[in-house]
């Protein structure tokens, strides 16, 4: 079964597509800052057949409303509780990137009856410092998206992607990102750190971090995995901060390997 619906939280409608069958292991995927819920279509296809999957736009990203900004993380991840209740969903394998992992960890802290299982790719329990943000929010307020695309695929992309045409297509995305929800989300990352929340965890997690990623190094993603006991940590080489764009076939393998060993079939 292939869905694509809109459903409504606190007045802000979030833009979902689901496929395979309703009674089935499902896997929801959260998106990035400045990424739609496209950040996972060459991964799908490639998971193992039979599963749920669930995708969604982020708030004020891709075909989600775009409230004004500031919003709080608490915001997304009762966003996130939304769309796995609006589907009847439990016991997910929660695969979130970046700010979307940050809402795995939030989901999964406040929800366990939703959550057996993480992926925490390319993400951390705090990202960046205040400084960061309010740097980054006066930029966009003051130049806009555009402005600042280039620096920021220059993070997100190894050299040899970013110099290919293939990085247009994401460079286009995050420009088309409205700016409230751009200001929101960075907002909600500022505020955001959840070292002891996320230690006290303990469920199957796998995390993943691309050796040339300048937005979340590799030794932060691990210092957040290593919070978790039982973890597995993997890092991809040659990739930046969003692997599953760079190198969608060795990152559908991490993932179907965690699949298989945890038995969500």
């Amino acid at each position: 079964m292939n869905d694509i619906t809109q459903i409504t939280r606190d007045g802000v409608s979030l833009h979902v597509a689901a496929q395979g069958p309703v009674d089935a292991p499902a896997v929801v995927f959260a998106n990035s800052l400045g990424t739609d819920l496209r950040l996972w279509d060459d991964i799908v296809p490639l998971l193992p057949k039979g599963l749920r999957v669930i995708r969604y736009d982020m708030r004020g990203h891709g075909q989600s409303d775009v409230p004004d900004a500031p919003y709080t993380m608490g915001q997304l991840v009762s966003d996130a509780e939304a769309v796995c209740d609006a589907f009847k969903l439990r016991d997910v394998l929660f695969v979130g990137l970046s700010v979307g992992g940050m809402v795995a960890q939030g989901l999964a802290i406040k929800r366990p009856d939703l959550v057996r299982a993480l992926v925490l790719s390319n993400t951390a329990a705090k990202i960046g410092n205040a400084k960061l943000w309010q740097d980054r929010i006066a930029t966009v307020q003051t130049k806009g998206l555009d402005a600042m695309a280039d620096e920021v695929m220059k993070r997100w992309f190894s050299p040899g992607f970013y110099a290919s045409d293939a990085m247009l297509h994401w460079r286009d995305m995050l420009v088309a990102t409205p700016t409230n929800g751009y200001l929101g989300i960075c907002h909600a990352i500022a505020g955001t750190d959840f070292y002891t929340p996320t230690s006290a965890l303990r469920i199957p997690t796998l995390g993943i971090a691309g050796s040339e990623d300048g937005a979340t190094p590799p030794d932060l993603v691990r210092e957040t995995i290593d919070l978790i006991p039982g973890s597995r940590f993997e890092l991809m080489r040659r990739v930046g901060h969003l692997p599953c764009a760079e190198a969608p076939a060795a990152y559908a393998a991490l993932l179907n390997q965690f699949i298989a060993d945890i038995g969500h079939g």
